[in-house]
Parts: structure tokens; C-alpha cells; sequence
């Protein structure tokens, strides 16, 4: 269900939490929705299994490389209210659920969401950047930290896709590069939900900041980062991309002592929308 595709695109999430456009059609809860469809879980410890994709629009990042480019470079989406998301997936035969982005966290109203699958029985994966902390019933925070490799440059924009306007003083360039990491709010994530870590690893020389980081976060959070938390990620979202980067990707996780994930809807279907 591309529900973007049923409405005129409309523009969300302008990069600071404050600017994203959930709310309220008159005293209805709504939320920005991009996507919503069935589909495996293709990345992370529960990759394969069923479940239902809700997918909102806006980010307060823009990874060069980012999937999902319609919620976060050019964010399209209708509003849907609560009852009508709830609907769509008690719709699918899928007891997962998948609340993706974009930055799902930015929303007020994903916590209202999450509360409703929650009292219905659904398990919820939260599929986060980790600069925002919120309280919500959550069964699984999974957290990817961007690392310097993420930031948009003219030197990574490899298709021409990034906007002119988006680099120099003020550009996204320059607000990515001071967002990427919340130490504060990863750690709180951390100290308050079952967690994955997933890096997206492009080559060797992510790792030492990789390491830095847990390093920092172990230092900070109340609650043990371990080895078998961390998951390395190959970055590609075409299976083309993936078979440049995956190999060096699972090496690197050997070599580490991290867990590999893969990309497993890339493998499956490509960038095929709705996987």
C-alpha cells in the first residue's frame, strides 16, 4: 500500500523535531505515512520474519545513502489517522510490526500508535536513528547510529540526487554532520528497551569510530552493551551496491567479534518499493 501514491505528495519533516507535521485532524490523531505493506523483516536479529511495514515520512537526518529517499530528501505521504493505521495492519497476518522512517520518533502521535499495538498483542519494532528518546511500549528499539561516512557531500552523492540547496553554509551537510549523534538519547533508548545496535558499514574506516562510539556509550549508560548487540551492516539498498560491500562487511564482523546482518529485502527483491 504506497498511500502516498493515493494522495498529492506533500512535504514533512524539515529536519528540527519540532518541524515534522504530524497532528490532528481536528480532535484525530494522525500521522504522516509514507508506506504501509507486509513484507520480511529484512535486516537485524529478526530478519525473516513476517510482518507489517508502517512507514512514516521525515527525518531529522539525510544519510547520502538513505532507501527510503521519499521520506527524507523529497518526504511524500498522506495522513492517516490512528484507527486507519490500526485497521491496515490488523488487516495483514503479521503479529510484527514495524515502525520505520524516515525518523518514526519525531512524531508525538508514534506513541499513541504504539500504545494501540501494544494493547492488541502486536510485537513492535522501532526502527530509529537514536537522537530521539521517547516513552512508549516497545519491544524492540532497533538503533542506527549514523557514523561520518552517512553525511551528505557533493563527493558522495554518486546518483546527483542531493539537492543543490542542501550543501553549503546551512545545508544539510553541516546539520546532518551535528545531529547524527545524541549521546544523551541513545543512551536513554539503551536503559529503556530491548535493543539492537546496527551500523551501516561502507568500509574499513568505520570501524574505529564504530568503536569509539560504544566505547562512549558504554561509558554513559546504565544498563551492559555487548559485543552480540552490535550488528555491522553492509551499506546497498540494490543488490548491486550490496555485492561490493557485504563481503568486507562480514569480515569485519568476524573480525570484531560483532554480529552481521544482512540486507535480506535487497537480496529478495532489489529496491523494488514495499520490501
Amino acid at each position: 500500500m504506497p498511500v502516498s501514491d493515493s494522495v498529492d505528495a506533500e512535504s514533512t519533516g524539515t529536519g528540527d523535531r519540532g518541524d515534522a507535521t504530524e497532528g490532528r485532524d481536528g480532535d484525530v490523531p494522525t500521522l504522516p505515512i509514507n508506506e504501509l505493506f507486509a513484507s520480511l523483516q529484512g535486516e537485524g536479529t529478526l530478519a525473516g520474519v513476517p510482518s507489517t511495514f508502517v512507514r512514516t515520512s521525515g527525518c531529522n537526518l539525510r544519510c547520502w545513502f538513505c532507501d527510503s529517499y521519499h521520506t527524507s530528501w523529497e518526504p511524500t505521504h498522506a495522513m492517516m489517522s490512528l484507527e486507519e493505521i490500526v485497521a491496515e495492519v490488523e488487516a495483514r497476518d503479521a503479529d510484527h510490526v514495524v515502525l520505520t522512517g524516515g525518523e518514526p520518533l519525531l512524531h508525538e502521535e508514534s506513541v499513541a500508535l504504539l500504545e494501540r499495538l501494544d494493547d492488541r498483542g502486536y510485537h513492535t519494532t522501532v526502527e530509529t536513528n537514536g537522537t530521539i528518546h521517547r516513552d512508549a511500549p516497545i519491544d524492540l528499539a532497533s538503533i542506527s547510529p549514523k557514523l561520518e561516512s552517512s553525511t551528505p557531500t557533493p563527493e558522495r552523492d554518486p546518483r546527483g540526487e542531493i539537492p543543490s540547496e542542501s550543501q553549503g553554509e546551512g545545508g544539510w551537510e553541516k546539520r546532518h554532520e551535528n545531529a547524527r549523534i545524541d549521546l544523551e538519547a541513545l543512551s536513554a533508548l539503551v536503559e529503556a528497551y530491548p535493543f539492537q545496535l546496527k551500523f551501516v558499514v561502507t568500509d574499513d574506516d568505520d570501524m574505529p569510530e564504530i568503536l569509539e562510539l560504544l566505547e562512549d556509550l558504554r561509558g554513559v549508560a546504565d544498563v551492559p552493551v555487548r559485543d552480540e548487540d552490535v550488528l555491522l551492516m553492509p551499506e546497498g539498498a540494490t543488490r548491486e551496491r550490496l555485492a561490493e560491500t557485504r563481503n568486507r562487511t562480514a569480515e569485519l564482523a568476524m573480525e570484531y567479534g560483532f554480529r552481521y546482518t544482512p540486507r535480506l529485502h535487497v537480496d529478495l527483491w532489489n529496491d523494488a518499493p514495499e520490501t
